[in-house]
């Protein structure tokens, strides 16, 4: 490919879209950036360095997931085909009802690949989760039992499969851990969250379940790279080093930090950060919280909610964005999330730049949030 490569990003204003549009507008790797979603950028909450990556030459309002929007998602002015088209698209929040996940996960994916693969993108990347692996504290392979944990899983699962059906669609699958990193919304932010909130009340943070339950995580920046370096691999090094023999036909590759992070990691990490004592709440409340796990996490949010309300008060936040000390029931479970991340190392040639969350990189999560207006700074 002489000219750079064409792109459309689907569900492109969502945190790992936007950071995928700043990584290709940064290293101007594309001769063309179309970002589909639904939402409108002024609701994005987008930070502003966003600004140009996500400008609105650039930004189109539809949603994938109804069929009659395909043609002026995928349409270009110059009669050209997409060469790369990342399914950013879906729902991330938890505990939805399935029918929630079934329109805007699953038939998403669908309606996409397949008009995809009627105009013959050079590479379709699907956006899937670790939570579909089985849960274990040893590192999943791609290759490993699957067996989905959360709802969002069970249905990304549904959508890898039924991708893999679609004649003439050159799919790669890639499966994320944690994603954290600056204006990050989800699991390292919540634990963030719910720290500041033990800080304010000068009490203990303790977790469930043991130090050795296996939370992995990836930078986001690490995230943005490694979606790139998969299309390329497929697109450009046509698929050096795949052998599909022991491989499988479809790519699928995990996109994971090298660190192993556990429950212990980053308690160590937030009792640093915000000097307070965190633990782990032993055997006998750990068993009773498996029993009852709604009241438990009742009972949680129950206590943190309102701290969390007084605090933005008393900083003055009025748009606290997207940041909540609200816990997910599904997130909650004694079930690890532990993968293995050398495929793409081996096959792709990808190098992690930050190969394990530290006390910094967090630090840095905050002091984005600060930057924003929506963290209630310690007086």
């Amino acid at each position: 490919m002489a000219e750079k490569p064409a792109v459309l990003i689907i569900g492109g204003l969502g945190y790992i879209g936007r950071f995928l549009a700043l990584y290709i507008q940064k290293n101007n790797l594309a001769s063309e950036v179309r970002i589909v979603d639904k939402v409108l950028p002024q609701l994005a909450w987008l930070a502003p360095e966003f600004e140009d990556a996500c400008s609105k030459e650039k930004f189109m309002q539809a949603d994938a997931s109804k069929e009659q929007s395909l043609p002026r998602i995928f349409d270009r002015s110059n009669g050209k085909q997409w060469d790369y088209v990342f399914n950013c698209g879906g729902e991330t929040r938890y505990s939805q009802e399935d029918e929630v996940y079934r329109v805007r996960s699953l038939a998403l994916s669908v309606a996409a690949g397949k008009e995809a693969a009627k105009r013959g993108v050079k590479a379709f990347i699907e956006l899937s989760t670790g939570m579909v692996y089985k849960p274990d504290s040893q590192p999943s392979k791609e290759g490993d039992k699957l067996k989905p944990w959360s709802k969002i899983a069970v249905f990304k699962l549904q959508a890898e499969e039924e991708l893999a059906k679609i004649e003439g669609l050159n799919l790669i699958i890639v499966r994320l851990a944690h994603v954290y990193g600056d204006y990050a919304s989800q699991f390292v932010a919540t634990a963030l969250c719910l720290a500041r909130v033990y800080q304010h009340l000068h009490e203990e943070m303790k977790w469930l379940w043991t130090k050795d339950l296996r939370v992995n995580t990836v930078h986001i920046t690490d995230a943005a790279r490694a979606l790139w370096a998969v299309a390329d691999w497929y697109a450009v090094q046509k698929q050096a080093n795949w052998d599909s023999t022991s491989m499988g036909k479809i790519p699928i590759f995990n996109i994971v930090d090298k660190g192993q992070t556990s429950q212990g990691t980053m308690a160590d990490i937030i009792g640093k950060l915000f000097g307070i004592e965190t633990g782990f709440q032993g055997q006998l409340i750990s068993t009773f919280a498996r029993l009852n796990m709604d009241s438990v996490v009742d009972d949680v949010n129950d206590e943190v909610l309102q701290p969390w309300a007084d605090l933005l008060e008393e900083a003055g936040i009025t748009r606290p964005g997207p940041l909540t000390p609200f816990m997910e029931k599904e997130l909650l479970k004694d079930t690890d999330l532990s993968m293995d991340g050398s495929r793409l190392e081996k096959v792709v040639g990808f190098t992690y730049e930050k190969p394990n969350i530290t006390k910094e990189l967090v630090q840095d999560m905050i002091d984005s949030y600060t930057r924003i207006g929506w963290w209630p700074v310690a007086k």
